[in-house]
């Protein structure tokens, strides 16, 4: 404590940190009241505290009048409420407050009670049945419910046009909105709210209303009990007439809610303000689109323009440049012609320089040439030179003219020359190749190798010839002359060919050869001489010694990479399934027998082997 200026005691308080700023997680009593009243717009707390003054402050009505109106036996059409004495209450009346009700109602109207008065009572049709029915409607949970379903108090109508527009619109479907809310499944019913509610707050509303649950159910309407029922089959008729009744009373009920939940939307005004805004939002956004494209075209208008300005600065700058360049070249003309009379005039004036008649009539054939062939700088020069030496100037300057003159004709030659051999060689490349009979006899060769459904088959037959022809020039076989000239041999007599005859003449060479080689091999070897007949006539092999062999093996050439190309070709233009596949692929192969490809194929198999394990080996 300490004193102020006036004399006042005072308290001081210091604060040793500055504050700091941190996020609470809301919790708690007052938050949740404040949460329900910010929701619902009531006080949970104060609901109670109501609830808790209106017990005390109950009253049961005894109106005996009314209960000795009734008929025990219709007793579904009284009303259970009135007859406990809380018909002001009905559906908000506790448990406590029926149970109180019914205690009133026995100590009063028992029928012990009323004979110890003097009282006749009716055992069979006395109103107390109708108090006890009573109770036990509303004393039990079920039964209750299914009462306050078809409470005869509740007003199941929907408010009218002129209801809405005498009341107002919020006072009017607040009161239905509040009746209707006692059927929800879900506590906390959101309420109407006012004209100053939230969009959010809105749509929460009639989302809710629109996806409605109501408890509401029609088992007391049933018109006939189950139990009533002689057999099982009759209680199973019961139950299912009684369901489609019930069925069809919710599918009204559930109509009546959803009508009111329409009117109310239509006659919203804040739903109507809310489609306002969403209009003119969606009219701003469609006039701000408007403006942008209006923005972009302008743009693309300015640019176009600025464009055409640029174009037409660089026509005009291009105009001015070709102007300045004819300028020029006049100029140079002028310049020109003026240095060609000077020159001319000075060797007119010197006789051209010539000592005799015939020296100067060439002379001035040469001045002409001179004047023809040098710039103006050039002659500029030979004026000076020609005044300071005289003759010897002009006779250099004829020479060097001369050869000037000579050099261009050869160059001219040379390239007229150059150029009719290029359209020479052009002509010859062009020219298509002539088929002679070794290119004929190739090609069947090749069109027996790669038989149709081979893969790009006349380019493989091409590149066989082009590989194994003999050619004099650059020129090649394409795919098409190949197809063309297979189709005249298909379509031409064989029979009567001349290939026929070069083809047996070549087969029987080939067998005189192969017959002088098997002479010498059984001359050099040890072959017995009924061995040789069979060898001569075809019908046995040759059985070499040992140094045979070892000459053959050494005499084993590699493989080269074209004969590796049509290995791979042919083994795949002849897959597995072809019959004599091997004879077929050796026939592809120039200078290859059938052993040669097999074991070649068996090394690139093992070659393949050996470095997928050596790979599997490195990982």
């Amino acid at each position: 404590m300490t004193e102020g200026e006036s004399g006042n005691p005072c308290r001081v308080v210091a604060t040793p940190c500055l504050f700091t700023k941190r996020k609470v997680e809301c919790a708690g009593g007052a938050f949740l009241r404040y949460y329900n009243i910010k929701c619902h717009g009531e006080d949970t707390l104060l609901l109670t505290s109501k609830s808790k003054d209106k017990a005390e402050e109950v009253v049961f009505e005894d109106d005996v009048e009314y209960l000795r109106s009734l008929d025990p036996k219709e007793w579904k059409k009284q009303d259970h409420y009135a007859v406990l004495g809380i018909k002001k209450l009905r559906y908000e009346a506790t448990d406590d407050d029926i149970k109180r009700a019914y205690r009133q109602k026995v100590l009063k109207h028992h029928p012990d009670k009323r004979k110890a008065l003097g009282e006749e009572v009716r055992s069979d049709d006395d109103y107390f049945t109708c108090i006890t029915k009573a109770y036990e409607i509303l004393g039990t949970p079920k039964s209750r419910r299914s009462y306050d379903s078809v409470d005869p108090e509740f007003d199941d109508s929907v408010p009218t046009t002129s209801e809405i527009k005498k009341d107002g619109f919020f006072e009017t479907f607040t009161k239905y909105f509040e009746t209707n809310a006692r059927w929800s499944e879900k506590r906390n019913v959101p309420l109407l709210g006012d004209e100053n509610s939230p969009r959010e707050f809105v749509e929460k509303f009639y989302s809710f209303w629109y996806e409605f649950d109501s408890w509401r159910e029609f088992s007391y309407l049933d018109e006939e009990e189950k139990e009533k029922g002689s057999d099982r089959e009759e209680r199973r008729w019961i139950e299912k007439q009684n369901k489609v009744a019930r069925a069809k009373l919710k599918k009204e009920e559930m109509a009546r809610i959803r009508s009111l939940v329409d009117l109310a939307y239509a006659n919203d005004p804040r739903i109507q303000r809310f489609k306002q805004e969403d209009k003119d939002k969606k009219l701003a956004a469609k006039r701000a689109r408007q403006d942008a494209i209006q923005a972009k075209k302008a743009e693309e208008e300015r640019i176009l323009k600025e464009a055409q300005v640029a174009k037409q600065k660089a026509e005009e700058a291009e105009r001015a440049r070709i102007e300045a360049a004819r300028a020029e070249r006049e100029l140079q003309k002028k310049n020109l012609r003026k240095e060609r009379k000077t020159f001319r005039d000075l060797c007119k004036a010197n006789n051209y320089f010539a000592t005799n008649d015939d020296e100067t009539v060439s002379h001035m054939a040469a001045v002409e040439k001179i004047c023809e062939m040098l710039k103006a700088v050039e002659l500029q020069d030979l004026v000076k030179n020609l005044e300071a030496s005289g003759r010897d100037a002009f006779v250099n300057a004829v020479k060097k003219a001369e050869d000037k003159l000579e050099a261009e004709r050869r160059a001219l030659f040379e390239t007229k020359k150059a150029e009719e051999q290029k359209a020479k060689k052009n002509a010859a490349l062009k020219a298509p190749l002539e088929w002679s009979a070794d290119s004929t006899q190739l090609l069947i060769k090749a069109v027996n190798l790669f038989p149709a459904g081979t893969n790009q088959r006349w380019e493989v037959v091409a590149n066989f010839l082009n590989q194994h022809g003999t050619f004099t020039d650059d020129r090649r076989f394409n795919a098409k002359e190949v197809l063309n000239k297979a189709k005249d041999l298909q379509s031409s007599d064989f029979s009567k060919s001349s290939l026929k005859k070069a083809a047996n003449e070549e087969a029987f060479d080939q067998f005189e050869k192969d017959k002088k080689k098997v002479v010498n091999v059984v001359d050099d070897s040890s072959i017995s001489k009924n061995d040789a007949a069979k060898l001569v006539n075809g019908t046995a092999k040759p059985k070499v010694n040992g140094d045979v062999k070892e000459k053959e093996s050494k005499d084993e050439k590699p493989w080269t990479k074209t004969e590796q190309e049509l290995l791979e070709q042919a083994i795949k233009t002849f897959p597995v399934s072809t019959p004599e596949r091997w004879d077929k692929i050796a026939d592809c192969i120039p200078n290859r027998s059938k052993k040669d490809c097999m074991k070649r194929y068996k090394e690139l198999v093992e070659l393949v082997k050996a470095k997928k394990q050596a790979a599997n080996i490195s990982k």
